[in-house]
């Protein structure tokens, strides 16, 4: 019997923690906490995605692409490291100032006979 409970201590030991804890807590909460962790373990890395695919997005907006030779610059530097012109910036190219009458297309319907 000595051996018995040398050799798997710890098994006896959460035994009596789980025997001891599920009376006084019940069985509801003991469901629960091993359901939070199990949660946790599926939320964590989706959150480390979220924050990586933000980081990704920071990075990709500080990106210049020089027109010239097609070089791409890091920062906010105005003319190319390779060639000396002067850098096309995304942000620029998104053109927020312009007026939504500039950029509207009008289309004119006909009947197909």
């Amino acid at each position: 019997m000595n051996y018995f409970l040398k050799s798997n201590k710890n098994l006896l030991t959460y035994s009596l923690i789980i025997l001891i804890v599920i009376p006084i807590f019940g069985f509801n909460f003991f469901i629960s906490f091993i359901g939070n962790i199990l949660l946790l373990l599926f939320l964590i890395p989706l959150l480390l995605l979220v924050l990586v695919f933000m980081g990704f997005n920071s990075y990709k907006s500080k990106i210049n692409t020089c027109s010239n030779c097609g070089a791409i610059s890091l920062g906010f530097s105005e003319t190319c490291m390779n060639c000396g012109a002067e850098l096309e910036n995304i942000s620029k190219k998104n053109q927020l100032n312009k007026k939504p009458s500039e950029s509207t297309i009008e289309v004119e319907a006909e009947e197909i006979k």
